[in-house]
């Protein structure tokens, strides 16, 4: 069935063609972190048991479930990117036929792509600050309880990761956009 220009067209799940290969890593590796929301679920359950229950709180549940969320939610903004699905002002955009939809979608990544570089530059920053010291030496930053894990380095080198690959996800959907091509 053929639908106007205009009409917006559901489409399946998963990344869209113009992500080309990278698009369906970032697709597949969604899973790994959806399960990550899960298992911080399970240790939220599992704290409020030994607390509440045995009275034998833990000191590393709160500081992994807050590492397991944030590097989920990280990750989500480079899976909308993929996937089509970020927040777009769709008032003139639904409105205008796709052939000139094609050029906004190539204009719109390419000033992704840059400001997701401009991002990366700012991660980057920000790691040479978190995983090494002054000397040089790799060090990642650690949070300072009394467990002291090292999650805040390792979500700044995950952020520094995902908007590198962002990136780069956005130059792939601007090229393929401009061709024209899926």
């Amino acid at each position: 069935m053929e639908t106007p220009e205009h009409t917006p067209v559901e489409r399946p799940a998963g990344s869209i063609p113009e992500a080309g290969w990278l698009g369906r890593w970032i697709d597949r590796g969604g899973l790994v972190f959806a399960t990550g929301i899960v298992l911080s679920v399970l240790i939220l359950m599992n704290e409020v048991i030994l607390r509440y229950v045995f009275n034998a709180p833990t000191i590393w549940a709160h500081e992994t479930v807050i590492f397991l969320c944030g590097i989920a939610f990280v990750y989500g903004g480079l899976y909308c990117c993929a996937q089509d699905r970020h927040i777009r002002v769709v008032l003139i955009y639904d409105a205008i036929p796709r052939r000139i939809k094609r050029i906004f979608d190539t204009i719109i990544s390419i000033i992704c792509a840059a400001a997701s570089a401009m991002f990366a530059w700012a991660a980057w920053l920000m790691v040479q600050r978190a995983a090494f010291r002054p000397d040089g030496t790799f060090r990642l930053e650690r949070t300072g309880s009394a467990w002291d894990p090292v999650y805040p380095g390792l979500l700044k080198v995950f952020l520094l990761i995902v908007l590198t690959v962002m990136a780069v996800q956005f130059i792939i959907l601007a090229w393929n956009y401009a061709r024209g091509r899926k």
